[in-house]
């Protein structure tokens, strides 16, 4: 833990905070300076500054933990949509250093700006990005001997597969 950071602070119990879910690693509470009502955010409860700190089984759970969390606020706030994302250094505008996702509740009209203008790069610009890019990337890892790796489970269809309590059913129903 930080000592100077806010959010080790909250998730210390130093700091009161409305918490959403939390487990051993990982903590969802509302954001008390949101941008919409429900607005949230996912920590992990280490102190990790930055995305590239944080270990790919945490990344993992604080991904799947927003997709969660968005659901919920689909579910139960009424709601047309969410952002989900991350400020990821102070250039970013991440105003804490310590990792969070961000997920904001959205409907039509709320006020909320996150669009930019487009930066329009020729051809050469691009090529080059491109080929910086792969080449950092030729070291990140096999993710296809990792995928290969992953069980498959077969699930036999029920009866109740299209039925209201279904979650990828009530998922799908957000699709525009």
């Amino acid at each position: 833990m930080a000592e100077e950071c806010l959010v080790c602070h909250i998730v210390g119990g130093r700091v009161p905070s409305e918490r959403i879910y939390e487990d051993e690693d990982v903590i969802a509470m509302l954001d008390v300076n949101g941008a919409n009502p429900g607005h949230c955010f996912v920590v992990p409860k280490d102190h990790f500054p930055i995305f590239e700190q944080v270990p790919d089984p945490i990344v993992a759970k604080l991904f799947k933990l927003s997709n969660k969390i968005s659901s919920a606020i689909f579910d139960s706030l009424d709601v047309q949509g969410t952002n989900i994302f991350i400020t990821n250094g102070i250039a970013a505008g991440q105003k804490v250093a310590h990792f969070m996702i961000n997920i904001i509740p959205r409907k039509e009209k709320d006020g909320i700006n996150m669009q930019w203008e487009p930066k329009q790069m020729n051809e050469e610009e691009m090529s080059t990005i491109e080929l910086k890019l792969k080449e950092e990337a030729m070291n990140i890892g096999d993710f296809e001997a990792e995928a290969a790796n992953v069980k498959r489970i077969e699930i036999e269809p029920s009866e109740s597969v299209g039925g209201p309590d279904n979650y990828l059913v009530r998922s799908l129903r957000r699709i525009p």
